[in-house]
Parts: structure tokens; sequence; C-alpha cells
């Protein structure tokens, strides 16, 4: 079986499964496992994607309104390819090709390939999307499986941040407009011993007033923004931290402003997704959890 993947998360996952070698094509945000960067990339975004958060919204939304794809799909090496399977998400046109991508002039030897859709929004949604992965992939037993591990990962920190004091958090998933992050991201910090703000389970995440999270004032701000690793958010945190009302926030007073890695732990509906409680744990609970992941996949920020 030949599997192009046009999805960061489902790339992760068929790596999870042990099909890794059925791996012909990836996505151009494909990069875990670290090998999978020598496989073939089938896509690209349209615009510029090297901006400030402030650019990249402008350019998607402008395109957005024109009704003008985000990514483009190489047809003649996907053809090339001869994939038996493709995966795709329809649940962020914003974040991944999705089937209308592929879709645009799509040719006929392609046609009657298989498509696994992934469309997520929750923790629940994430694991039936693994089994359906898997059973397209004559995995299912081990879908099942990994399903399980993945719940009992996140029942584990559940389990250990229950009778601890539930600190406020607010996660942004943007910082130029600010957005709240939704989805499964509440679900998380709830599982981590934290009250979610801002934002409901399973909800879109959408832009919110600066004014919102200053009212709301949580006592941790995770800022893990979507696509962004570390690296790329720590230059933008100065923009961040000058809005009005930054240092009367009891987060940043306390000392508990912390970037994280958005795009593989926060924001990608794959497996890292279920290490991303003890993430969180880390950060709202420090007496209780050891920093295992710090540096790695997240660091304090100190304005």
């Amino acid at each position: 079986m030949r599997i192009v993947s046009l999805l960061a998360s489902g790339t992760e996952l068929v790596c999870a499964l042990g099909a890794g070698e059925m791996l012909v094509g990836r996505s151009h945000e494909c990069d875990t496992p670290e090998w999978v960067k020598r496989l073939p990339a089938v896509s690209r975004p349209t615009f510029d994607v090297t901006g400030s958060s402030a650019e990249i919204d402008r350019l998607v939304r402008s395109r957005l309104a024109a009704g003008e794809p985000l990514y483009e799909v190489d047809e003649k090496l996907l053809v090339e390819l001869a994939p038996d399977v493709l995966i795709t998400q329809t649940h962020c046109e914003v974040c991944a090709v999705t089937p209308g991508d592929i879709a645009r002039g799509l040719p006929s030897a392609l046609c009657r390939r298989q498509v696994v859709t992934l469309r997520a929004g929750t923790l629940e949604g994430i694991l039936s999307g693994f089994v359906e992965v898997a059973r397209v992939l004559d995995r299912e037993s081990r879908g099942r499986d990994f399903a399980r591990e993945c719940r009992d990962r996140v029942g584990s920190v559940r389990k250990r941040t229950r009778g601890l004091r539930r600190p406020r958090v607010a996660c942004l998933e943007w910082t130029d407009p600010i957005f709240a992050m939704g989805n499964w991201g509440p679900e998380l910090v709830d599982a981590a011993g934290g009250e979610s703000l801002l934002a409901t389970p399973g909800g879109h995440s959408t832009t919110t007033p600066w004014e919102a999270v200053v009212q709301a004032d949580p006592e941790v701000l995770v800022v893990a923004p979507c696509g962004y690793p570390m690296e790329r958010t720590l230059p933008e945190m100065p923009a961040l931290a000058a809005r009005a009302g930054w240092s009367a926030l009891t987060a940043v007073k306390a000392g508990r402003v912390y970037v994280a890695d958005g795009n593989r732990y926060f924001n990608r509906s794959g497996p890292s997704a279920f290490e991303t409680a003890e993430i969180l744990a880390e950060m709202l609970h420090p007496e209780a959890f050891e920093p295992r992941h710090e540096s790695r996949c997240w660091v304090p920020y100190r304005s």
C-alpha cells in the first residue's frame, strides 16, 4: 500500500501505527518524525508564510474572501507517486490541505483513490480518526490499542491533578489578531488541572478582543500560535507585551506566562496532542510535575 499524507498529524499517525514504510509523499508541513522530511512534498502554501502574524492573517483573509485556495497540490507529482490512500482533513481550511484543494483539477488517474478525511475538533474525535485511518491501512487492532494508550495518557494526568487547586488559564492560538484556543485545547487544560478561559471545548478557535483577555485576567497565560514553533513565537512576544493592560495581568505579575510549541503539541490533531496534557500540567502545577518538557516544548516568558 502506498500512502500520501497531506496532513502533518496524519503523517505522524501513520508512523505511530508502524506503517511509515508505506509513505511515499507528504505535505510541506509534515516534519515528524524527522526522517519524513526526505519524502517528496506534494503541496505548498499559495501565500507568503514568512511574515508576521498580522501579515499572515491579512493574506489569509484576503485569499479566503476572494475564494482563492490557501494551498496548492502538485498534481503531476501526485500522479507519479501513485498513492493508494490520500490522508487529508476538513476541520480547518486555514491549517492544512483539504479535499477541496485536492479536487481542483484532480486527474482522473487519482479519482478512484481512497481519501481518508480527518475531522477532529475534540480529543475523542481525534481518536476516532486514528481508528479510521488504522482501519483503512488494515491495522485496525493496532489503531484501537493506540487510541486506548493515548486516552490513558491523558487520563493519567487528569488523575494526578485531581484535588489540586485549578488556576485560571488562557491559551492563545494567534497573537495578531488574538485568537483564543478552542477545539481540544480546553479539554487539555481541564485534564492538566486548570480552568480554561475564553474558549469552549470542541468549539472553533475564534478572534478574541484583547480586552476580553484583560478582563478574564488569567493566572496562567500560554501562547502557542498555530503552526509556530517556539523559536518563531518568541520574537513576536514583545508586541503582545506592549498591549494595554499587559503588565496588570495576574499571569504577568506572577511570572506565569509561557511560550509553547503550538505547531506540534497544541494545534496538531495527531499523537503529539496526547502529550500536551503533561506539558500543560508542568506549567500549571510545578509542585507536582517535573519540568521534563521545559526548553524543548515550552519556556517561561519574561517581558
